[in-house]
């Protein structure tokens, strides 16, 4: 049997551990075939496969970003798109099946392709943390180590000058990354998209630190929306998926908590660095684990469902279970961190 497997959507550290996990099990114990398939849903359309052996596979587990390279891609879109010419594609390769790895918008493909008859299993692969059917995903564990670090070098440079420092994270309509890496850096305010707040609420609380002899530091999440905004701030247009693309946000906030307090403050925008660079422990274990039962599955035929961590066990899930609602953040998690605030 001879198998695809593709990274898509946003690049995130993990990725190449879970291709690792996937080729070793695979090759070893089940005598799979693998194919690469190269940037993302790209490489599907367009037939840009390459052999994936033990070989090319050893050491990823410690890399970041991806081997296969990735895109955003809509495998319906263009000539060459659609289910029907896929299935021609793949035929034509004798390539029996695709192991997708990615977020929303892979999976939302990837679903769809498995109901237009194409073999695929699903990895859930997002540093948003916000796919429901799976307790945590590769990539978040990495995104808020790297965020913590950030904020810690943000508060003694706020110290130094009695600044406020806002600091902007992803993850999209979600604020996991951004509860977490707060937390740990001790924030005094946590803007999430699931609770909109005033400015008036914001600037009370940094108001509070700075009186109690603190630089204040607030972190928000790029799809925050204060109270009254319909939408999350974006200027960026959109993803091949019809998404906005956000970011922003802490440029907006800045100016107006310094003009409301009087407190000099800067934004940084921490982007695209926390996808970068090796993954932690925690996510090459589970990034490997992933892979290792994604094997398992081809084995057993389980087309039309994805892999996902549910405690601390892997099973197996319908990608609709992890599709059309997002894992947000519970208020109750929330206002247990609001106790820290201010």
């Amino acid at each position: 049997m001879k198998i695809g497997i593709l990274t898509s959507g946003g690049d995130c550290p993990g990725l190449n551990a879970v291709i690792r996990g996937i080729v070793l099990k695979g090759t070893t114990t089940y005598d799979l075939e693998f194919v690469g398939i190269r940037d993302g849903w790209r490489g599907v359309v367009d037939g840009d496969f390459f052999p994936l052996t033990r070989h090319e596979v050893k050491g990823l587990s410690k890399v970041g970003g991806t081997i296969l390279g990735t895109s955003r891609t809509n495998p319906y879109e263009g000539e060459r798109g659609g289910a029907e010419n896929i299935a021609k594609t793949l035929y034509g390769h004798k390539i029996d099946g695709i192991i997708a790895i990615g977020g929303e918008g892979t999976l939302a493909a990837a679903d769809r392709l498995a109901k237009d008859g194409i073999n695929v299993i699903g990895v859930p692969k997002t540093i948003d943390n916000d796919l429901r059917a799976t307790d945590y995903s590769f990539g978040f564990d990495t995104a808020v180590n790297i965020a913590t670090d950030a904020m810690d070098r943000l508060r003694t440079t706020g110290d130094s000058h009695q600044r406020c420092m806002v600091a902007e994270v992803m993850g999209r309509h979600v604020g996991w990354i951004a509860l977490h890496a707060g937390m740990a850096a001790g924030a005094h305010a946590i803007l999430i998209p699931e609770v909109p707040q005033t400015l008036e609420e914001i600037t009370a609380l940094v108001t509070s630190a700075h009186d109690r002899g603190r630089a204040p530091l607030v972190v928000v999440s790029e799809g925050f929306k204060l109270q009254g905004m319909d939408e999350a701030y974006s200027d960026k247009g959109l993803d091949a998926f019809n998404r906005p693309r956000l970011g922003g946000i802490g440029d907006q906030l800045a100016p107006e908590i310094e003009r409301i307090t009087g407190i000099e403050t800067r934004a940084t925008i921490l982007g695209h660095i926390q996808r970068g660079g090796s993954p932690s422990a925690f996510d090459r274990v589970l990034a490997t684990r992933l892979g290792l039962h994604a094997a398992d599955a081809i084995v057993d035929g389980a087309w039309g469902q994805m892999v996902a961590m549910q405690g601390t066990d892997i099973v197996r899930v319908p990608f609709a279970e992890a599709l059309g609602e997002l894992n947000t953040v519970p208020r109750s998690r929330y206002d247990e961190a609001a106790a820290l605030f201010g």
